[in-house]
């Protein structure tokens, strides 16, 4: 029997071999052509899943709420591919981990719902690690590594992302309960790769996609092999149990960046990652 945690541990791998391959490939490729690829090339893989996978009857609010969906989510891609070829892995992926903190927040705003003392001090923990990635600056002062996180461009453009993704991860609930978890999100990079198509296609930019294929097609078997553990992990185990195991992609990105990409200050980055999944996980667990 298939056990759930070496499928999520793959999801983890695999999102952050896709931010690897990505960075690598914007070093000769438009941004939006990246953001194409991510979920272009991985629909060949994709597809494979539809043979199996019941297509369920769809209202008008799952198409409601797919339309609102995906601008942000398009949004949030470009500035992703933005923020990793701006600046390094290890200062940029782990401010994904700021995204359950604007969950809670959006809760709170739209919902009333009041954090739980698990949520307090998970956002206490990953605001302490976002502080800790940049820990060497403070020799120039205490207020010196929150400086630095907001000089770095790339750190920046992924708090956006990671509050857009706060929003559309609250909003996507709505469209998974109108449809079913798993063909939404088998559906979805069709959706956006659809849209994200046109747009090139309007621009005359489409067939960049299809330029160099041999970069491009690790990045979308990445991405469809992260899908895929995904919910493969998730209908072995509790969701919560799997994206606590996902979320390890922090620490996978900051180590992936310093072998493949040289980058410095390891020691700082690994430590800031860590203390944000501990806060990730409390969140998520308690």
């Amino acid at each position: 029997m298939i056990h759930w945690l070496p499928l999520a541990l793959t999801t983890a791998v695999a999102l952050s071999l896709a931010d690897v391959f990505s960075k690598k490939a914007l070093a000769s490729s438009e941004d939006m052509v990246i953001v194409w690829v991510r979920e272009g090339y991985a629909l060949p893989f994709l597809a494979l899943g539809f043979l199996f996978i019941p297509v369920p009857s769809l209202d008008w609010v799952f198409w409601r709420t797919v339309a609102i969906l995906l601008p942000l989510e398009i949004a949030g891609l470009v500035l992703y591919v933005k923020a990793i070829r701006l600046s390094p892995l290890s200062l940029t992926v782990p401010f994904m981990a700021l995204s359950p903190v604007f969950i809670i927040v959006f809760a709170f705003v739209f919902l009333g719902e009041l954090p739980t003392r698990g949520g307090v001090a998970g956002i206490v923990l990953i605001a302490a690690g976002a502080y800790l990635l940049n820990a060497s600056a403070s020799s120039r002062g205490l207020l010196a590594p929150i400086k630095a996180a907001f000089k770095e461009p790339g750190s920046l453009l992924m708090m956006i992302v990671a509050f857009i993704y706060g929003f559309t991860s609250t909003l996507g609930k709505v469209a998974v309960q109108h449809s079913s978890p798993v063909f939404f999100g088998f559906a979805y990079p069709f959706m956006l790769a659809l849209v994200m198509g046109a747009y090139l296609v309007w621009r005359g930019r489409f067939m960049l996609v299809f330029s160099r294929p041999r970069a491009f097609l690790p990045i979308g078997l990445c991405t469809a092999v992260m899908i895929s553990t995904h919910f493969m992990a998730i209908s072995l185990t509790q969701v919560a149990y799997m994206i606590s195991i996902k979320r390890t992609s922090l620490l996978w990105s900051v180590i992936m960046g310093r072998l493949i990409f040289k980058e410095a200050n390891l020691t700082d980055r690994l430590l800031g990652s860590a203390v944000m999944l501990a806060g990730v996980m409390l969140i998520i667990f308690l």
